[in-house]
């Protein structure tokens, strides 16, 4: 319906599937890439078959995987993913990045071999930063793994961030499977607000998210789950 539209996931792209257990996630990378999804991040289990078993299917997404949070400096992955990355889609600009949740514990050490973790509440600054004070981007969207909301009060998630950080204008959650008819509004710590969504999984649903700039680039926005 919109040209100016970005399509993005929040991770856990490969999943336990016999279309996956037998193509490795070429299958899934393919009808992405056909989709033409502009960027994904990267969720546990996209280390399923290994960091080189992801590896080896990179060739078959023409999309941006990105995050932010995992060091991949000695790994076969590195160079191969972005922090974040800027759209212009009619004269606004759009700064995307990723957060992914801690493998470890997650995920046997031997499939995410030397990837280090890194803080997500320090490195959203850094990213938020970087797209809103540098980049100059209108809206700021993180796409996160890190999962929606725990009981466990030390658990860093979707409500935390939001909460814990500033500039993100819309955090696009996975891991969790929460199923949101509409987007969570949260107050950051500026006291502005956070739209937080997550539309589930398996991909039943698709969340919609539209945002209305005027000429002075004042922010509204409008959420809705759509039934796949």
């Amino acid at each position: 319906e919109n040209p100016n539209t970005l399509l993005l996931d929040a991770g856990d792209i490969f999943q336990g599937t016999p279309f996956f257990n037998f193509y490795g996630g070429e299958l899934e990378f393919k009808l992405m890439s056909k989709l033409k999804y502009d960027a994904a991040t990267l969720g546990n289990h996209d280390f399923d078959n290994g960091i080189d078993g992801l590896y080896s299917q990179l060739p078959n997404a023409d999309f941006d995987f990105l995050i932010s949070n995992y060091d991949f400096s000695d790994t076969v992955m590195n160079g191969h993913t972005s922090p974040y990355k800027v759209f212009v889609k009619d004269g606004v600009k759009i700064g995307v990045f990723g957060i992914g949740i801690e493998l470890k514990g997650l995920v046997t050490d031997k499939l995410y071999k030397e990837t280090k973790y890194l803080d997500p509440v320090e490195v959203t600054q850094d990213m938020t930063r970087i797209l809103k004070e540098e980049m100059k981007c209108d809206i700021v969207i993180c796409l996160s793994h890190l999962g929606y909301e725990y009981k466990n009060e030390d658990k860093i998630s979707d409500i935390k961030l939001a909460r814990a950080t500033e500039n993100i204008d819309l955090i696009i959650g996975g891991h969790t499977h929460t199923f949101l008819e509409r987007p969570t509004i949260e107050m950051n710590k500026a006291g502005k607000k956070v739209l937080v969504n997550q539309v589930g999984c398996y991909g039943v649903y698709l969340g919609r998210i539209d945002f209305y700039l005027d000429n002075d680039n004042n922010i509204e926005s409008k959420g809705a789950s759509i039934s796949v």
